[in-house]
């Protein structure tokens, strides 16, 4: 019997860039994760169960059966001229005024963000981060071998200060910024939304150094209160690249996202498109656009932002009640996340196997930093299980840091380890 070894024999013949390319240790939790006995605060899954699938059904079947010719050829890169209108419509909500010739649709949000680093990120290139920052972004920009430079966020997004000083000191250093990455509504994985106040302050400090922003917003209409937020891109055309997805207000597995790109952007992207795709799924494009015809989706939105809304207060309620003391975590407003911090000594990443033995999940910190750092840091789901199960998945894992608290009393805190300098691909689970 022929025997193969687990070396990877093309080891030196991989590019370079691969180098940064690692499978998450988080990914081979996840398998145990989905057992129905676990409960899983880990992935960024949408709750899609919550749409009227049978219409979805029927107006996709119908589609096919009126269309299929068209729903079943080729597509152009850029996507379908009706869809990128709609688009526009949708933007509008949070603000933004788009000519569709701007508009690049995408295979969701995730390949807009690549391909934007494809066009504009050489080995090297410094690329400004939120700390934390999503795992998919990190992956990314790894992968075309960006240095990442973090810059903190707190309760109220990223802190302006802390940008001005990380751009003043890479100028004086000689090292150009290609841009600044940021989630500023609902962030994955902090949950907390850039204010106001500092939406202005980081466009001006991005003009005043030259820096492009590139505003990732899958969350932005998914608000617990009032009207969604002005996106950044409402108040800079020119200076802001808006990513956009229909993966959270629709479903994740119709893959349709897009990028607003200032017109000579839009047209490389279009290019790196075609190279990479050729074009996308006329039948996911389509039947996007249809629903976004035919379907009441503003209402679906509002019942989406109720829906979440009491989920995100069942954790609320549960991790006041049941955290023990020392631990901290945010309040978010919208969106999917809650972040939760540890006391000193613990380490989320060695925690993790653990709470999965107690049959819960989370996602450690570890993952959102491109530098090892986040080990104190937890990032918790609630858009996914029912009330009742993040009760009490959070009752579980209360019961794990309280252990764990024991173990650090008793024979001290763990050292953490130095980071492994690659960035964890991200699955499913990450999101």
């Amino acid at each position: 019997m022929e025997q193969h070894s687990r070396t990877d024999a093309y080891i030196d013949r991989y590019a370079a860039r691969a180098a940064g390319m690692v499978p998450s240790e988080i990914r081979a939790l996840f398998a145990v994760a989905d057992r129905p006995e676990v409960v899983s605060l880990a992935g960024g899954m949408p709750y899609v169960s919550a749409l009227p699938l049978d219409r979805i059904g029927e107006m996709i079947g119908d589609l096919v059966a009126r269309n299929g010719a068209q729903v079943l050829q080729y597509s152009s890169a850029q996507g379908d001229p009706v869809l990128r209108e709609l688009i526009c419509e949708v933007m509008q909500l949070e603000g933004i005024r788009a000519n569709p010739d701007d508009v690049v649709v995408t295979m969701g949000a995730q390949q807009a963000l690549d391909l934007i680093t494809k066009i504009f990120v050489d080995p090297g290139d410094v690329v400004l981060a939120e700390a934390p920052s999503y795992v998919g972004a990190l992956g990314t920009f790894a992968a075309y071998q960006a240095d990442v430079v973090h810059v903190p966020l707190d309760e109220g997004g990223l802190i302006p200060s802390a940008l001005r000083e990380a751009l003043g000191r890479l100028r004086r250093e000689g090292r150009r910024v290609k841009f600044l990455y940021t989630v500023p509504t609902f962030q994955n994985p902090a949950g907390v939304t850039l204010t106001r106040a500092r939406r202005a302050q980081i466009l001006e400090i991005c003009a005043e150094y030259d820096v492009l922003v590139i505003e990732d917003n899958p969350y932005g209409l998914l608000g617990f209160d009032g009207e969604p937020m002005r996106a950044l891109r409402a108040d800079d055309a020119e200076r802001v690249i808006y990513l956009g997805s229909f993966s959270k207000t629709i479903a994740s597995g119709l893959r349709v996202g897009w990028a607003l790109a200032p017109h000579a952007v839009r047209a490389k992207l279009v290019l790196a498109a075609e190279s990479a795709i050729l074009c996308h799924s006329n039948l996911s494009q389509l039947a996007v656009r249809e629903y976004l015809t035919t379907q009441p989706w503003r209402e679906q939105i509002k019942d989406f932002r109720v829906m979440y809304r009491e989920r995100r207060d069942a954790m609320l309620d549960a991790l006041d009640t049941l955290m023990p003391k020392g631990c901290t975590w945010t309040r978010p407003s919208g969106g999917f996340f809650v972040w939760l911090t540890v006391p000193e000594g613990l380490d989320t990443k060695a925690m993790a196997p653990r709470a999965i033995a107690e049959r819960v999940a989370y996602v450690p910190g570890t993952g959102f930093y491109s530098n090892g750092d986040g080990r104190r840091h937890m990032r918790l789901s609630y858009c996914y299980p029912e009330p009742h199960r993040i009760r009490e998945g959070v009752r579980r894992l209360a019961g794990v840091l309280e252990e764990e608290i024991r173990l650090r009393d008793t024979f001290g805190g763990v050292t953490p380890d130095a980071a492994s300098g690659g960035v964890d691909t991200p699955g499913p689970g990450l999101v």
